[in-house]
C-alpha cells in the first residue's frame, strides 16, 4: 500500500546474475514480448553497452557458471519462493536481494588492498550487466514532433529512459569501474598482509605491524610494512587512492539518499508512528527544540553525548518518527499538497518548525556517524518497494558505498601502521 504525495511523505531528510546469452535474447526487437512499435521507439544507449568493456576478451562461460546463472535466474522469476506457489516477494525486492547477495559473493572475502581475482571480477561484471539490463526496458513516454517530407510535422509519443535511471545509472557504473581501478592499482605494493596467527609465529621477522588500532576488527588481516617504512611514492599513492575512494563513497551515498527519499513511505510505517512527536523524541530533546529561537543541532548532539553507533541508530529512528508525526499534523489541512507546499502556506507553524528542526538534527546525526546503519524507515521502504528501477539504483549505490568505505578503511590501516613505525624509529 502506498501513500499520497503529502501526508508526511513529501520529502525525507549490509548484491543480479546471468550471462550475455540472456541479454542478447532479451534485446531482440523481433522476438521480445515487450518490444515496442518502431514508430514509438527512441534510440538510446542500452545499459549493457555502457557497462561492457570492449577491451575485454570474450570469456566463454563454464558449465558450473551456466548452472549457477540458471539457478539465480530461476530465483528471480520465482520471487525467492522455491515452492512455486506464487508466495514470493515482489520483483523489486528480489532484484535488490540479488544485487546484495552478488556483492557478498564477490567482495565478502576480499578484505585487503589487492586486485580482485580474475574469476571474481568476471562474475561481478557478467552478472551485474545482466541485472542492469532490466533498466533498458524501464522507459517513459514523452511527446515529440517528427518532420515528414512534403508533409506537416506530426506529433507522436516516443520512449526514452526514465529520468532517474538515465541520470543515476551511468554515474553508478562509472563509480563501479573507478573502484575496480583503485583495487587494480595495488598490483605491486611495498606492504603485505598477515593473519594474526602467522604474525605471532613470525614475530622475529624484519617487518612492522604497528600497535593495535582502536576499535580494530580482529578478523581482518593486519597490514605489514618493511622495517624501513614505506617510500614517499608508496605513501603518496595510498593517499591519492584513499581520497579517490572517499569521493566515490560520498557520491554513492548521495545517490542512495536521493533514491531512498523518492521511495514511497509504506502505510505500515505511517500506522506505527506515535501520536505525539514529543513522546518519540523525548522530553529533553523536545524542550530544547521548542524553547530556543536559534536552533543548533550540533550543540544538541554534543549535549546528548552519544557514545556508540547503536545509540545513534536508536536516536535516529526516534527523531525520524517524530519528524513524520509533526509533518503529518502540519499536512492535515492540506492532504493533497506536497510537504514543500505545506511549508510555504504554514510558515511559522509549530509543527512545521519542529519537523524542520528534527530534519536538521537527523542530518547532523548522520553526518557525525557516516557509517550508520539504515533506519527503520529506510528498511521499510526497501521491503515494501514495488519499483524495480528504484530497487536497482538503491541496492547498486548501497553496495558501492560499502565497497568504497572499506577501501578507505584499508588504506588508512596501512598508513597508520607506517606512521606508527616511523614514530617508533624516531623515539629510538
Amino acid at each position: 500500500m502506498e501513500m499520497d504525495e503529502c501526508s508526511p511523505s513529501g520529502t525525507s531528510s549490509g548484491y543480479c546474475r546471468t550471462n550475455s546469452t540472456f541479454s542478447d535474447s532479451c534485446s531482440s526487437d523481433t522476438n521480445s514480448p515487450v518490444s515496442l512499435p518502431p514508430t514509438l521507439t527512441s534510440h538510446f544507449q542500452p545499459t549493457l553497452s555502457r557497462f561492457h568493456n570492449p577491451q575485454n576478451q570474450y570469456h566463454k562461460p563454464t558449465h558450473l557458471e551456466i548452472e549457477m546463472m540458471k539457478e539465480r535466474f530461476s530465483k528471480l522469476l520465482l520471487g525467492e519462493d522455491m515452492s512455486g506457489g506464487g508466495k514470493g516477494v515482489s520483483t523489486a525486492v528480489t532484484v535488490s536481494n540479488a544485487i546484495t547477495n552478488l556483492y557478498v559473493s564477490v567482495f565478502g572475502q576480499h578484505q585487503r588492498l589487492e586486485p580482485l581475482y580474475p574469476d571474481k571480477k568476471r562474475m561481478w561484471k557478467r552478472e551485474m550487466t545482466c541485472l542492469l539490463s532490466v533498466c533498458d526496458y524501464i522507459v517513459e513516454f514523452v511527446p515529440a514532433s517528427q518532420n515528414l517530407q512534403n508533409r506537416p510535422s506530426m506529433e507522436m509519443m516516443i520512449s526514452q529512459p526514465r529520468s532517474d535511471i538515465d541520470i543515476n545509472l551511468p554515474a553508478l557504473i562509472k563509480l563501479d569501474a573507478l573502484l575496480i581501478e583503485v583495487l587494480d592499482s595495488f598490483q605491486e605494493t611495498e606492504f603485505w598482509y598477515e593473519e594474526e596467527e602467522s604474525m605471532s609465529r613470525n614475530s622475529g621477522s624484519r617487518s612492522f605491524q604497528g600497535p593495535p588500532q582502536p576499535q580494530r576488527k580482529w578478523w581482518l588481516p593486519l597490514p605489514c610494512v618493511p622495517a624501513g617504512g614505506l617510500s614517499d611514492t608508496a605513501k603518496k599513492h595510498l593517499r591519492q587512492k584513499r581520497d579517490s575512494a572517499n569521493q566515490i563513497h560520498k557520491a554513492a551515498m548521495a545517490i542512495n539518499s536521493s533514491i531512498l527519499s523518492d521511495m514511497t513511505i509504506p502505510l505500515s510505517y505511517i500506522a506505527s508512528l506515535p501520536k505525539s512527536g514529543r513522546t518519540s523524541v523525548g522530553d529533553t530533546i523536545y524542550r530544547y527544540m521548542i524553547s530556543t529561537s536559534r536552533f543548533s543541532p550540533e550543540y544538541l548532539l554534543d549535549c546528548l553525548n552519544i557514545s556508540s553507533e547503536h545509540e545513534a541508530l536508536e536516536l535516529a529512528d526516534r527523531i525520524e518518527a517524530s519528524m513524520f508525526t509533526w509533518r503529518q499534523k502540519a499536512c492535515s489541512n492540506y492532504p493533497k499538497s506536497s510537504w514543500e507546499t505545506v511549508k510555504e502556506h504554514m510558515e511559522g507553524d509549530k509543527n512545521v518548525v519542529l519537523a524542520e528542526r528534527a530534519e536538521l538534527l537527523l542530518f547532523g546525526l548522520k553526518k557525525r556517524f557516516p557509517e550508520l546503519a539504515q533506519t527503520t524507515l529506510d528498511t521499510s521502504k526497501i521491503q515494501y518497494n514495488k519499483d524495480v528501477g528504484q530497487a536497482i539504483l538503491e541496492s547498486y549505490s548501497r553496495v558501492l558505498e560499502g565497497l568504497a568505505f572499506n577501501i578507505v578503511g584499508w588504506t588508512e590501516d596501512v598508513l597508520f601502521v607506517d606512521k606508527s613505525m616511523t614514530n617508533q624509529q624516531e623515539q629510538c
